[in-house]
């Protein structure tokens, strides 16, 4: 017996899904590889040229906190609705926030009110990373009971919190209400 076609179909909007975020951001001046020429697995220098250009960064784990939330939330928002498609809504989700973090009004936003004062926006090729860690997040909630899940997320960070002072919890209060001491600490004052 052959599997349905439309039993694929999620994986098949998945993909261009993926492959349209970085066409957009093409579109939109990103560069699609960091302008030192390299591809590395992991850079863990936050305050370079190098960081979110790359697979992975110590923002790594936001990103698969963000699956694990997605997860949660489709979890118990829409329970009928198969697992692909629940990941399909993760991606857009996902791929959005790619997009919307590297438009001028963010990254301004980045720069003028976190410690990231030399934030250019991400490459291509980490932004479609961020998306494939998100999906690893999601894919650990969804094979993890839940208290494991917690303990990841919150064990990811309070290490970036402990190693580089910033996190997921971090980057959004210093997003939408910045934080004069946050700031000073993240500083290292």
């Amino acid at each position: 017996m052959t599997a349905s076609p439309s039993r694929h179909l999620p994986f098949v909007v998945a993909l261009v899904l993926i492959a349209a975020t970085a066409a957009i951001l093409l579109a939109m001046g990103r560069v699609p590889i960091c302008t030192c020429g390299e591809i590395k697995l992991w850079t863990g220098d936050v305050i370079s040229s190098d960081n979110s250009q790359h697979l992975s960064d110590w923002y790594t784990p936001s990103h698969i906190i963000h699956g694990m939330i997605f997860y949660a939330l489709f979890h118990y928002t829409l329970p009928r609705v198969p697992l692909g498609w629940r990941a399909v809504g993760a991606i857009l989700i996902e791929a959005a926030w790619e997009i919307l973090e590297n438009s001028p009004i963010i990254i301004d936003r980045y720069r003028e009110a976190t410690i990231a004062v030399g934030y250019v926006g991400d490459s291509v090729i980490n932004s479609v990373a961020d998306i494939l860690w998100m999906l690893v997040g999601f894919w650990l909630a969804a094979n993890l009971p839940w208290r494991v899940t917690l303990g990841l997320a919150l064990a990811m960070e309070a290490v970036a919190a402990l190693v580089i002072r910033d996190n997921l919890t971090l980057n959004i209060i210093m997003l939408l209400w910045p934080i004069d001491g946050i700031r000073a600490w993240q500083s290292g004052l």
